[in-house]
């Protein structure tokens, strides 16, 4: 399965949850990106694209700015493959309480499926 993870400057809570699951589970296929060409241009970072969205076949974004953003550019079409894990922009690239806040969330919304 590939799954992609989305935030707004794909510095922080994407790429780290990308990293983290690409390293604890080598049956699916990670990527993360980010939704604001200004903060991704500003801090060198993956842009998502439409290319992704169709690439994946779930995606967590952590605000509903995020889910706002992509049905803006793409309509209802990637919806149903949409979760909001709800993480507030607070954490620091790999911190701690982001790493355990990510396999709580993550988990549970596998086991929810």
């Amino acid at each position: 399965m590939n799954i992609l993870f989305l935030c707004t400057a794909n510095i922080q809570r994407s790429r780290t949850a990308a990293e983290v699951f690409s390293a604890i589970d080598k049956s699916n296929n990670y990527k993360s990106a980010g939704l604001s060409k200004k903060y991704v241009s500003k801090a060198g970072t993956n842009l998502c694209s439409e290319d992704l969205l169709d690439w994946a076949d779930k995606i967590y974004v952590f605000e509903d700015l995020h889910i706002e953003r992509i049905t803006r550019h793409t309509d209802k079409e990637h919806l149903h493959k949409i979760t909001n894990l709800k993480i507030e922009d607070k954490y620091q690239y790999f911190q701690r309480e982001l790493v355990l806040l990510l396999l709580e969330k993550f988990i549970l919304t596998i086991c929810k499926s």
